[in-house]
């Protein structure tokens, strides 16, 4: 069985009970009053697939990797157009660090609570001890709009920016790096 997705735009939250990671992000949301968009979804493993529900949401597609530095000390989550060509070099220059690999998946799922394929700027929320560095892609900040997965990537929300860089990261103690990443 394919990729399958329910095409359908729902207003906030689902009715019926997710998974206690999903329903965790929508707590969140709720408590801070932000609204969202929301589109259902099977797993949604890569970029491609994503695209199924970008006319829907008519939001781009976002790529969010979670990278290390080479001693394992320092950790970011990038956030950035799925269009975009990710190159390390592009990023270490601005962060004037040595190096940058991908992060792998137990310290992911330590730090912001999910798994690969899943990770998204919402399990910053999980991240108590704010241990991974917010990057974002000043490209997404000048979107209306930034979309995301609620912690599973069977879901995918459609939120004003405004409200993930003056509501949601200040809530939850992360305050973004801006970074630019130059299209090919």
């Amino acid at each position: 069985m394919g990729f399958t997705y329910d095409p359908v735009l729902y207003t906030g939250r689902p009715a019926e009970k997710r998974s206690p990671v999903e329903e965790a992000c929508y707590d969140l949301l709720d408590k801070l009053e932000i609204p969202f968009f929301r589109v259902d979804h099977s797993p949604a493993d890569t970029i491609e697939e994503c695209r199924v529900i970008e006319d829907l949401l008519q939001v781009g597609v976002t790529k969010n990797l979670f990278l290390r530095n080479r001693a394992r000390t320092s950790w970011f989550l990038l956030t950035m157009p799925g269009d975009k060509p990710f190159h390390t070099r592009d990023v270490i220059r601005q962060l004037g660090i040595q190096r940058l690999s991908f992060g792998e998946a137990e310290p992911m799922q330590e730090m912001l609570g999910v798994h690969p394929g899943s990770v998204s700027l919402l399990g910053l929320m999980n991240d108590t001890k704010r241990q991974v560095r917010y990057l974002i892609d000043e490209e997404i900040v000048s979107h209306e709009f930034i979309r995301c997965h609620p912690c599973i990537n069977t879901s995918t929300l459609k939120i004003r920016t405004d409200d993930v860089m003056k509501k949601l990261l200040p809530y939850i103690g992360h305050y973004p790096t801006l970074v630019r990443l130059p299209e090919e």
